[in-house]
């Protein structure tokens, strides 16, 4: 009787600790959103209940939408040189545009 109790005891801890790790496991794209400061960190939480809902079916989707924000780079995750010569370029005409504005004010 006693082995009864034990053995139920152990079920029910074990399954728990199953719900535990199948809701921590499909909550990790809200994680990765938040970590990132996705701006649609919001929208990747509700999104990962309904997957869990829907068996999973949405949830590698919500796994690429939440890697393909950086806040540093933006979307997508590499920049290119052609990114850092467009950056050059308005460095470029930025300090162009301080130094006629300050030729105008001269004048």
């Amino acid at each position: 009787m006693t082995l009864d109790y034990v053995a139920l005891t152990i079920l029910v801890v074990v399954l728990l600790l199953v719900a535990y790790g199948v809701v921590a496991v499909w909550s990790l794209p809200y994680e990765i959103a938040k970590q990132r400061n996705h701006p649609h960190q919001d929208a990747i939480g509700a999104a990962t209940w309904v997957s869990l809902f829907t068996l999973g079916a949405l949830w590698p989707f919500l796994w690429i939408w939440a890697m393909a924000y950086r806040q540093d780079s933006g979307w997508g995750s590499s920049s290119t040189g052609a990114d850092s010569a467009a950056t050059n370029a308005i460095a470029q005409l930025d300090s162009r545009v301080t130094a006629l504005e300050k030729m105008q004010q001269t004048s």
